[in-house]
């Protein structure tokens, strides 16, 4: 176990800034206080757990109230912090947060977290001998941590852990609605929308889950532009996700889908018996939406489905078929943006939900800024992103170093067009992996790193690393 007096006394030259105290922050704050490299971590909110935290103070989380986990047990939890015995195979949003504050509270990362300061500007300057050194503007929110004034801090290096999932995207449809309108974001609890008529647009988990959690109070429909396969949490009786082994993911691409296919269609048979339309894509070509009931929630009439929206007309909304029918509440869940406020446009910038960083971390042009978490896998995030921590950890200390950027920006184009040649055009898959093929890559990557630095030392970051500007 670290303890608080495990942590080595801080060396200025490798100070890191670390934002956000969800599961990326904590993985990454524990990660680089095992190196003995000192960072500050900035949460926003007025406690740690990010997106899993239910009406988190910060404003962005998305949990709602009925909230539980699509990537089982084994697949969540750290590799050296076991999940409870008593964990179900799928918890809930406040089994995970638990989960995240003990594994906070064991490694000692809780006390080092400032709360209620939120990141308002990071920007790269010019710092001794040539070196990229980061300023950092933080604000201690007014009435959580201080009185709402900013001070600038410089830093070696800048750890982004505040997650992807909080900016919603809305789609322009034609037309204007005359009722409520909302972004999943935004839902919590099926009881407020009691004996309403309510259309969910989008097919992705978020989607499903709010489809099926109002269908016990309200009237729904579901609306999907290009349909999505649904694969049951449990195929043959075993978690799905158990199903994905490294052994599996050696496989071809094509012997793996298949195999899945065979998996799911085993498990459900021909979802569009139960009233589904067929998806526009084959299983392999997007990421599954994941849910043991939406299937039979359809067959059973309790939700009921359509295709893309044509045309908003005041309390109707016109669909592709040429339908149409009225609504009280639309719930678009269409996505999020991926964004960082706090990075001016000419520092970092990202259309369409495309950020080209080597490894998915590591912008080659921009030295000391690492990207912990941005990624979405068949599988958790929480592990890849413990992973992620431990190379920018050994990156920053000097143990591990990087290739030159030529090689990185290779890279970066090859895994690229691996994602663009598998799955079909959607700001849903710019940041897609395959779980376990990842973990190889970092793997690789770390030890090839290792080799590197031994070869030719890792430069230092700058000294003077918390200089208040």
């Amino acid at each position: 176990m670290l303890t608080r007096s495990s942590f080595a006394a801080p060396r200025p030259e490798h100070r890191v800034c670390v934002i956000g105290a969800g599961c990326a922050g904590i993985t990454t704050a524990k990660a680089l206080a095992e190196r003995g490299v000192p960072f500050d971590c900035y949460e926003k909110g007025s406690a740690l757990g990010g997106n899993w935290r239910y009406d988190n103070d910060n404003g962005q989380s998305a949990a709602y109230h009925s909230l539980h986990i699509n990537s089982s047990k084994w697949n969540m939890q750290f590799s050296d912090f076991p999940m409870p015995e008593d964990f179900p195979h799928y918890g809930h949003h406040s089994d995970v947060l638990r989960y995240f504050e003990r594994y906070a509270e064991h490694f000692g990362v809780t006390p080092r977290i400032q709360f209620g300061t939120e990141v308002t500007r990071v920007v790269p300057v010019a710092g001794a001998h040539g070196r990229t050194e980061w300023d950092v503007t933080v604000r201690a929110r007014d009435g959580v941590a201080g009185d709402g004034r900013e001070e600038t801090r410089r830093y070696g290096a800048v750890a982004v852990c505040n997650g992807h999932h909080w900016n919603p995207r809305v789609p322009d449809f034609p037309g204007r609605f005359a009722g409520e309108v909302i972004h999943a974001h935004d839902y919590r609890r099926p009881e407020r929308y009691q004996d309403r008529r309510v259309l969910v647009v989008g097919i992705g988990n978020s989607a499903v889950d709010i489809a099926i959690d109002l269908s016990r109070t309200a009237r729904v429909t579901v609306s999907t532009r290009s349909g999505a396969w649904i694969v049951p949490k449990y195929l043959l009786g075993k978690p799905a996700d158990q199903w994905n082994t490294r052994t599996a993911e050696l496989l071809p691409p094509r012997v793996r889908a298949a195999l899945y296919r065979v998996l799911v269609y085993l498990t459900v048979g021909d979802q569009a018996r139960y009233g589904m339309p067929k998806p526009a894509h084959t299983l392999s070509a997007a990421h599954p939406t994941i849910n043991q009931e939406f299937l039979s929630y359809v067959g059973h009439g309790r939700l009921a489905m359509k295709p893309n929206v044509r045309e908003l007309a005041g309390e109707e909304v016109v669909f592709d078929d040429g339908t149409r029918a009225a609504f009280d509440t639309i719930i678009y869940a269409t996505g999020y943006r991926v964004t960082f406020p706090f990075l001016p446009r000419e520092v970092f910038d990202v259309q369409d939900n495309r950020v080209g960083l080597y490894r998915r971390v590591v912008d080659p042009a921009l030295p000391g800024l690492y990207f912990i978490g941005l990624i979405q896998p068949l599988g958790s995030i929480i592990s890849l992103a413990e992973l992620q921590g431990r190379w920018v950890a050994g990156l920053v200390a000097g143990d591990c170093a990087l290739p030159n950027a030529d090689v990185m920006r290779r890279s970066i184009a090859r895994d690229a067009a691996v994602v663009a040649s598998r799955y079909r055009a959607s700001p849903r898959h710019t940041l897609q992996v395959d779980f376990w093929r990842y973990v190889a890559k970092l793997e690789r990557g770390m030890k090839s790193g290792s080799r590197r630095a031994r070869r030719r030392p890792a430069p230092r970051i700058a000294p003077d690393a918390l200089t208040t500007v």
